[in-house]
């Protein structure tokens, strides 16, 4: 049978209290989900509110020149515009492989605080299948519990968006959290490149975790090769 994988994306489109538009970053999905269709898995995708998951506008801009993005972007619009609704996976882990959270700055504000997406990422982890994110992707994880009480972070080595890179885009005031600080409260040991912008990633037994858009393919890679036992 093919390795199967749900992808939860953000159903958040505004960027705090600025009025720009946000949701999930087209690289983020783009460059994994080349490396996930490449490795024959089957791929169900989900969001919180179900439908059409927002894709910040300003992540095809800024990636226009990627062949992949631009790929993705004019070859796979069902995989973001008709997401099932994410409570529809409750107690479903044992029919995936793995989950994993692209990027962006939705889901720093939905997923972060949603119960549901708490709940089935928790349900993988309990089973022992692949938990993964990419970028500000792993806010999803910040507030996940285990059946025991502990954090599903603690002691565990993970990366994310690094305050730094929050400072450059200028946006940490308009964050509801910074991501770094929020994964060290969790119990996680934050690791990130030497310098911003670096592709990172991080592999922690189940737990797959990248630290920027650059590092998205990576994470897709560590994916496939956590699904096949490598």
């Amino acid at each position: 049978m093919a390795p199967k994988i749900l992808i939860i994306l953000t159903s958040h489109d505004k960027l705090g209290t600025t009025g720009k538009p946000t949701g999930w970053f087209l690289p983020e999905l783009a460059h994994p989900y080349d490396e996930f269709t490449s490795a024959g898995f089957e791929i169900a995708t989900a969001s919180p509110a179900g439908g059409i998951a927002p894709l910040d506008p300003g992540s095809i801009e800024m990636f226009k020149e990627d062949p992949s993005s631009v790929a993705f972007l004019q070859n796979h619009k069902s995989v973001w515009e008709n997401t099932d609704k994410l409570s529809d996976y409750l107690g479903r882990a044992d029919e995936f492989d793995a989950v994993f959270v692209p990027g962006g700055h939705g889901p720093m504000f939905d997923l972060a605080v949603d119960p549901v997406s708490q709940k089935v990422i928790a349900e993988f982890a309990e089973k022992g299948k692949v938990v993964a994110a990419v970028c500000h992707g792993p806010g999803a994880f910040v507030n996940v519990k285990l059946g025991g009480g502990g954090h599903l972070l603690e002691g565990k080595e993970v990366t994310g968006f690094s305050n730094a890179e929050e400072d450059i885009m200028g946006l940490s005031g308009a964050m509801p959290f910074l991501l770094e600080d929020k994964l060290k409260e969790g119990g996680g040991r934050f690791v990130k490149a030497e310098e911003p912008w670096g592709a990172k990633v991080v592999v922690d037994g189940r737990l797959v975790t990248g630290q920027n858009p650059a590092s998205a393919k990576g994470v897709g890679e560590a994916v496939v090769k956590a699904v096949r036992g490598g």
